[in-house]
């Protein structure tokens, strides 16, 4: 009888492990999933991302339920995704990154909105590997232009670096993300893709076969 117990004890120990790795990236997997649901809720609104903007732009960043505070100086703080473009159509596997800022004025109450960023290089993300960025300065964002075709935009002159949309309770919310810190997320990635990949290793791969990732781009090639 004892030699049957210590014969279990590794079999035992080996399920309690796959149980656990198995709930590691739960977290993750939901952001992606949020990120996802969030492209398929601007794509439902009157006034939209254009596609112009997504054709011609190459990553992208998705904060689902950006939190942003205020009681006199306020605050932002936020978890999602980043994505480039591979190619046409073609979208890396998301890399976890943060958000958080701070401003300086009159303002009270919290807002939780979601927040997608367009870039129009995708080097100014893939460039941020271990380290982070300061939205502003050299790199601001502006307010997206809108329209639901691409013919919508093509007499806006897509110039910006980043173009900033944010939404809160099915309505385009206007937010400042300048002064704002993009980092990239290591734990997450590590917890996600069960490895030690760089985000630079990420956003040149698209390989993943997880549901959730697989989800994600295709609401992102269908927007």
């Amino acid at each position: 009888m004892k030699t049957l117990k210590f014969l279990k004890l590794p079999l035992i120990l080996s399920l309690f492990f796959v149980l656990i790795s198995a709930k590691t990236d739960d977290k993750e997997t939901e952001r992606v999933h949020n990120a996802a649901n969030v492209l398929k809720e601007f794509s439902k609104m009157k006034e939209s991302i254009p596609r112009q903007l997504l054709e011609e732009y190459e990553g992208i960043v998705i904060i689902p339920k950006l939190i942003n505070a205020g009681f006199g100086i306020g605050g932002k703080r936020g978890r999602g995704v980043a994505m480039v473009k591979l190619g046409k159509d073609k979208w890396s596997d998301p890399v976890f990154v943060t958000l958080t800022g701070g401003s300086i004025g009159f303002q009270i109450g919290v807002q939780s909105v979601d927040l997608v960023l367009v870039f129009q290089h995708k080097g100014v993300l893939t460039k941020v590997e271990n380290g982070d960025f300061t939205i502003g300065g050299d790199i601001s964002a502006a307010a997206g232009p809108v329209g639901r075709s691409s013919s919508a935009s093509t007499d806006y002159k897509l110039q910006a670096e980043v173009y900033s949309y944010s939404r809160s309770r099915g309505l385009f919310a206007g937010i400042s993300v300048n002064g704002s810190n993009l980092a990239i997320d290591k734990t997450a990635n590590n917890r996600f893709y069960a490895d030690t990949a760089s985000s630079q290793d990420i956003f040149a791969s698209s390989k993943s076969d997880k549901e959730a990732v697989k989800v994600l781009k295709e609401s992102l090639t269908a927007f």
